[in-house]
């Protein structure tokens, strides 16, 4: 079995089709005495719906999918490089392109019915913000083949143009001199924005691996439901296999044994034929005389 093939069909389907057809595909993989197709086919995990419709859109809006992936290459080199205009540039066209995306994933999804509400297009638009820092994540969804969404990125994904720092002044131009009560104050304020931050984005983290762990598990047990509905399919022909040879051996018993009871009544018929005979016989033989 093409294990590829297969993966590139599941991945195209709703979520609500998904486990049902891979399943089935696992069985015949089962049937066909490929336990590696099998074993690969079941490992696949179907995608969540904010990430399936953007899967949705890499295949079919391509045009626009490359210019996402361009975009999160300029994202991530002017932050690499600290570049303040580039930084602007790209945090602008990243707000603007991804909510352009997210909606037209939305709209490619009810196309091929199943309808998103608002919190799933923000889940949309989260997936596709986390896309943008990471580099291999992005090039998998490129391929219709994203199973999840990655993880937020630290003070990545969140810049927004407000956030960027202007340029600062020059050389000869020093910046005003700060207040040193004032200076502290802000330092400390900065301090505790930082903790803050730091213990939102733990908790941000903490609650993405317990999401991922109960969809884990979600998969596992639909997974144990697709195979216990399997081999209940299984007993149940199996079991009509069997009522309806338990129906043809009650047909052939009683044919043999009205066999039987005709073959009895022909034995009982040519005794008494056969008596009839002896007794003409020894009849005759009595009769013949000197």
């Amino acid at each position: 079995m093409d294990v590829e093939e297969i993966a590139e069909e599941l991945y195209g389907l709703k979520p609500s089709d998904f486990v049902a057809a891979r399943d089935q595909y696992v069985a015949e993989a089962r049937e066909a005495k490929d336990p590696g197709a099998a074993k690969a086919i079941a490992s696949l995990r179907r995608p969540t719906l904010a990430v399936w419709a953007a899967n949705l859109l890499a295949r079919q809006r391509p045009g626009e999918t490359r210019q996402f992936l361009t975009l999160g290459e300029a994202l991530r080199e002017a932050h690499r490089t600290l570049d303040a205009d580039r930084l602007r540039a790209a945090s602008r066209q990243q707000h603007q392109l991804v909510t352009a995306l997210a909606r037209t994933a939305a709209v490619l999804a009810r196309e091929a019915g199943q309808p998103v509400s608002d919190t799933v297009l923000h889940e949309i638009e989260q997936t596709l913000h986390g896309m943008l820092a990471h580099p291999e994540v992005a090039d998998l969804w490129s391929k219709g083949r994203l199973v999840k969404a990655p993880e937020a990125a630290v003070d990545f994904t969140a810049i927004t143009p407000a956030k960027v720092p202007a340029h600062p002044a020059p050389a000869d131009q020093p910046a005003p001199k700060k207040k040193p009560g004032r200076e502290a104050a802000r330092l400390r304020d900065l301090k505790r924005a930082r903790t803050t931050v730091r213990e939102a984005d733990a908790e941000v983290g903490r609650r993405e691996r317990e999401l991922g762990k109960a969809r884990d598990a979600q998969e596992t047990a639909e997974g144990k439901v697709g195979e216990t509905v399997e081999r209940a399919r299984r007993l149940e022909r199996e079991l009509q296999g069997a009522q309806q040879a338990k129906t043809e051996t009650a047909a052939a018993a009683s044919a043999a044994g009205t066999a039987v009871k005709e073959a009895e009544r022909a034995l009982g018929e040519a005794r008494r034929v056969a008596e009839r005979a002896v007794r003409a016989v020894e009849h005759l033989e009595q009769q013949d005389g000197p």
